[in-house]
Formats: C-alpha cells, structure tokens, sequence
C-alpha cells in the first residue's frame, strides 16, 4: 500500500547539538529507497507503507547502537484508497 508520511527523529541525550544524529537519520531514510523530502521540522517521505515503518525501525536500531540512548519519533501517515497517494499531490 504506497502512503505519504512525516517523520521528525528526536534524540535524546546526545549533548546539545543532535545534528550528525539528525543527519544520519535522514542518510537512513535516502537509502531505504523511499522519496525522502527534508525540511525544517522533520522529513516527508512517499513509498510502500511497509517500507516507511521499516526505515524507521531502522533509524532507531541504528541510531542505539551507534551511542543515541534515547529517540523520540512523530510520525504521521496517510493513505487513501480512492487514489495513489504522493507527495506532489494534494491529500485532500
């Protein structure tokens, strides 16, 4: 099922700047082929509905094994059934 999502990473615990957490977290989602959007607050994403959980998941595995003791994620999905779902278009 292809979906549209936001996803804004948070860790926590880092020390005052998280920016290479950041960055990595969003080198994670480009290499787990979906269409990756950054912006200001987080991270637009289009592609499977599986496969945006996936890389989530794997943002957070990566990013604890890595030496991130906490991360806190927002993620908001949307799907529909009338139509594909994409970032260029409207969802409405």
């Amino acid at each position: 099922m292809k979906a549209t999502a936001e996803v804004q990473v948070i860790p926590i615990g880092s020390g005052v700047s998280v920016r290479e957490e950041v960055k990595r977290a969003h080198r994670l989602l480009e290499e787990a082929d979906l269409n990756a959007q950054l912006h200001s607050n987080g991270t637009n994403l289009e592609g499977e509905l599986g496969e945006i959980f996936k890389a989530v998941e794997r943002i957070h595995a990566t990013l604890h094994a890595e030496g991130t003791v906490r991360i806190a994620t927002f993620l908001k999905v949307a799907t529909r059934t009338d139509k594909e779902p994409s970032l260029a278009g409207t969802m409405f």
